[in-house]
């Protein structure tokens, strides 16, 4: 209920935002305003998430090169919005449509998936709590890229953490705490 209330709120109150963000994304750069890729879900289930177009590419397949820092496919609007997380606003969709949370692990690409789950250690144990746009991780640096697999198995510990301990407390928490970590743009690629 709270994701409802609170992510159909910030539709409505962000609206013309929303809207400005879109145009200015395509009179930036030649694409669609929107990005969509497949992602996989609570229990494994494939969802389509949507975020603001931040690349010139848009990779959804076997193989999808993870962002990095100084990225040349990374628009010139994009990197604000990925430094600000606007980037994330239209998942906002995605949580009133309940593929998502506002709170919960990160989603990753498919891609992505598949080769963490055969390095990461309990990797696929994060799938048990339905995917937020923010995350215990994410509140506590780990987000942006990871260059190695220690990267990931930090967020992945994080992500086990929150699927272990999860309250509409926990979740108030780490929303309250949300904002101050996107102002700090600590990891933001």
């Amino acid at each position: 209920m709270l994701d409802v209330i609170l992510s159909l709120t910030a539709i409505l109150v962000f609206f013309p935002i929303l809207v400005l963000i879109a145009l200015v994304v395509v009179l930036d750069s030649r694409g669609p305003a929107f990005f969509r890729q497949r992602r996989v879900g609570r229990y494994g289930k494939v969802f389509t998430i949507y975020k603001f177009r931040s690349m010139h590419v848009q990779e959804d397949g076997d193989q999808v090169i993870q962002a990095r820092r100084n990225d040349a496919r990374i628009t010139r609007v994009g990197k604000f919005l990925r430094v600000t997380s606007f980037d994330e606003l239209p998942q906002l969709l995605n949580v009133l449509s309940g593929e998502m949370s506002l709170v919960g692990p990160r989603p990753h690409a498919i891609a992505h998936d598949e080769y963490y789950a055969e390095r990461v250690v309990n990797y696929r144990l994060r799938l048990l709590a339905k995917p937020g746009i923010t995350g215990l991780a994410q509140v506590n640096g780990a987000r942006g890229a990871t260059p190695r697999i220690s990267d990931m198995q930090t967020r992945v510990n994080f992500d086990l953490q929150y699927v272990a301990r999860e309250s509409i407390w926990l979740d108030l928490k780490i929303l309250a705490r949300t904002p101050v970590e996107v102002l700090h743009h600590r990891n933001a690629v």
